[in-house]
């Protein structure tokens, strides 16, 4: 399988894609799924059924203003991007603008290019410097998060008080190829064992948080919806 799941059987999520996702998949998002494919950072990438979740999502909410966190090759930001209004926006951070820039024709031949603004390096400053400007305070209606993961806590803390009340914040790999499930004790390299902590660290803070209200998906690597509630 090119694509993450948390599902047990392959054949099963080749039917997913092939019967519900394949079939709906925008030509733009076909072209970037399998120029991706080729780049050997692939699985940073989240898969077509996540895509078309979010773009659905972000249909129901009627959201207009996001914001986007860890980019990659842009298969995320796409599916959001073509999910907003003509007049929608996107503020896409990533510390490595040659991946954007890979999957950037895709996104020019989708004719969505205009609703982007990327910002090239660490999303903390951007988004401290988002926070002292005090109209931009609750006036995002969507985040996407699936970037560094020592650094979701601290992601969350300023984009609770950036998304409206409302909102949805959504944060990617929340169940970490179900490690978070293993005991300790289980080997591990010391990249997959450290993301393993950081998600626990994350997900007993979000269960936590009176000021939302949580859905943990497993779809891809687990997806954690996080709806502003104060």
């Amino acid at each position: 399988m090119d694509y993450k799941s948390l599902l047990q059987s392959d054949a099963l999520y080749e039917y997913i894609l092939e019967t519900s996702v394949y079939p709906r998949e925008a030509e733009s998002l076909k072209e970037l799924r399998e120029l991706t494919v080729k780049h050997p950072w692939h699985g940073m990438a989240i898969p077509p059924d996540e895509g078309q979740l979010l773009g659905l999502l972000l249909k129901l909410m009627n959201a207009k203003n996001t914001i986007e966190i860890g980019v990659y090759t842009g298969y995320s930001l796409l599916s959001t991007a073509l999910a907003l209004p003509c007049d929608g926006k996107i503020i896409a951070m990533d510390i490595n603008r040659e991946n954007y820039d890979m999957g950037r024709p895709s996104i020019e031949k989708a004719g969505v290019a205009h609703k982007i603004d990327f910002r090239e390096g660490p999303a903390l400053p951007v988004l401290d410097e988002m926070l002292q400007n005090e109209e931009m305070h609750g006036s995002f209606d969507f985040a996407f998060v699936d970037a560094d993961k020592g650094n979701y806590g601290n992601y969350h803390m300023r984009l609770i008080d950036l998304v409206k009340v409302g909102g949805l914040i959504a944060y990617d790999n929340t169940l970490w190829k179900g490690s978070v499930a293993h005991t300790p004790e289980i080997l591990m390299s010391e990249g997959m064992r450290s993301g393993r902590e950081h998600m626990l660290e994350l997900n007993r803070a979000l269960a936590a948080d009176p000021r939302i209200e949580i859905a943990q998906i497993p779809i891809a690597d687990g997806l954690t919806l996080c709806r502003r509630l104060s």
